[in-house]
């Protein structure tokens, strides 16, 4: 689900209230009927919002009512971050639960199971049927992030030796089993994938032609081993509905839109939170666990912080000498550490769109532009102290100094997220706040090394 379930819900009751509000009078007056005809127009994602915020005296209610196989379509739309699973699964008996995992999507139902305990995990695959379990058992093996974890195995598959009326045939056979329908894979006579065809394909040629003839033999497909990422990057490349996931020339799977999307959403918020320095994944409502996830960056970054305190400490007598000094530290710090964020997202950005440019390169062009940007900053402070305090010698001393820190910022905002990723490390690590702290360091460096030139020709004020 693209939003928390506290925001689904308030939406519920604002567009859904009176529906949901007999509903609920429905099951307080043990009215089945009325119940199961009310909650069959509902769709299967307003039907989830709904199961998920009653309270578990009413679900128990509901459970009663409903098959397994009817539950399961209502699970296969909640995401399995937004609510405690063990404590739904819990209000059903061991038999129930387990059928009803074993007639959700394979690929939901892993997730879901993912994150039971190894006791309870393995009393549901017991109750399972075998070749459920067996499945199951298979996608629990994948690692998290990979093709293999995202993949699910209800996909329609055919042999090429079909006509075009048989094909359809059969896909309207197992079109009801299907997560997808929009794309109809081919195999061999020893099940290896060669082909896929549209529903449109299937529906335009005559009955008569042969699979065989019209099927596109150009296939893309990943392995389950990729990287999700990867995987979301193909489908988004290829504007793919759905892609096969295949296993030695075998297909074992298939990835829909829908998972992608989740991925998508999942990897910007990773990627937010590393840039941040802040776990934005999981959001923690309890004010203490929430303190605790960030303070590990915070105190991290105030020993990197302490260089700079040091190096300031380390030019106390120029200060002491020319006071005016203090005056522009945080204005130069400030600056860089922006032009440094800046460069890092921009860096960062073009990792994850896979641009084709050399290290030289990438750090010849922000070099450019560093220099273009740490000029004119550069100029206008000069401009600015040159009619404010009247000391063009000053103004030239800072003016330099910024121009000098927000190149050597630019650069390393831009450089050090290239370096990680060319030696396999999430570039997004380089985050906002660390490379901010870092430009600090080299600004103020920077900045009293320039002054420091300058000291002999400061009007002392």
């Amino acid at each position: 689900m693209k939003e928390t379930l506290q925001e689904l819900t308030e939406e519920m009751r604002d567009e859904l209230s009176e529906q949901a509000h007999y509903l609920v009078q429905y099951i307080e007056n043990n009215d089945k009927n009325a119940f199961l005809n009310s909650f069959d127009e509902l769709h299967t994602f307003d039907q989830a919002i709904f199961y998920v915020s009653l309270t578990a005296q009413l679900r128990h209610q509901i459970i009663d009512w409903l098959k397994p196989v009817e539950l399961a379509d209502i699970f296969d739309e909640i995401d399995p971050e937004d609510v405690d699973f063990n404590d739904l699964l819990s209000e059903m008996s061991p038999h129930y639960a387990a059928e009803m995992l074993a007639e959700m999507y394979t690929d939901n139902a892993v997730d879901l199971m993912s994150d039971l305990d190894s006791k309870q995990l393995a009393l549901y695959l017991s109750l399972m049927p075998k070749k459920s379990a067996e499945e199951i058992k298979r996608f629990l093996k994948y690692d998290d992030d990979t093709a293999g974890s995202l993949m699910s195995t209800e996909f329609i598959a055919i042999n090429q030796q079909l006509s075009i009326g048989q094909a359809m045939v059969e896909v309207k056979q197992a079109a009801q089993e299907a997560e997808q329908i929009n794309y109809i894979y081919i195999l061999d006579d020893n099940g290896v994938l060669v082909g896929v065809i549209s529903l449109k394909s299937l529906i335009v040629w005559p009955d008569a032609a042969k699979v065989a003839e019209v099927m596109d033999t150009n296939l893309i497909t990943v392995s389950p081993a990729d990287d999700q990422e990867e995987v979301a990057k193909i489908m988004a490349d290829y504007n793919f509905v759905a892609i096969p996931v295949v296993a030695e020339q075998k297909m074992v799977g298939m990835i829909t839109v829908d998972d992608i999307v989740d991925v998508i959403d999942e990897e910007a918020a990773e990627d937010y939170s590393r840039l941040a320095g802040v776990d934005v994944v999981t959001l923690e409502d309890n004010p203490i666990k929430s303190a605790m996830k960030r303070l590990p960056w915070l105190i991290g970054l105030i020993f990197l912080g302490m260089g700079t305190a040091s190096v300031i400490d380390g030019y106390n007598y120029l200060v002491a000498e020319t006071s005016i000094l203090a005056v522009f530290i945080s204005l130069i710090t400030g600056t860089a550490g922006n032009a440094g964020t800046q460069s890092l997202a921009v860096a960062v950005r073009r990792i994850a769109l896979q641009e084709k440019k050399s290290i030289f390169k990438s750090l010849l062009i922000e070099i450019l532009i560093g220099v273009m940007i740490g000029v004119l900053a550069g100029v206008t402070i000069f401009l600015v102290i040159l009619f404010w305090k009247n000391n063009l010698l000053l103004g030239i001393a800072v003016g330099l100094a910024m121009s000098v820190a927000i190149l050597v910022a630019n650069v390393a905002g831009a450089f050090i997220p290239l370096i990680m990723d060319k030696v396999g490390v999430d570039p997004a690590v380089a985050s906002g706040p660390f490379i901010s702290t870092l430009s600090d360091l080299t600004s103020v460096i920077i900045y009293f090394n320039v002054a420091k030139a300058f000291i002999d020709h400061f009007m002392m004020h």
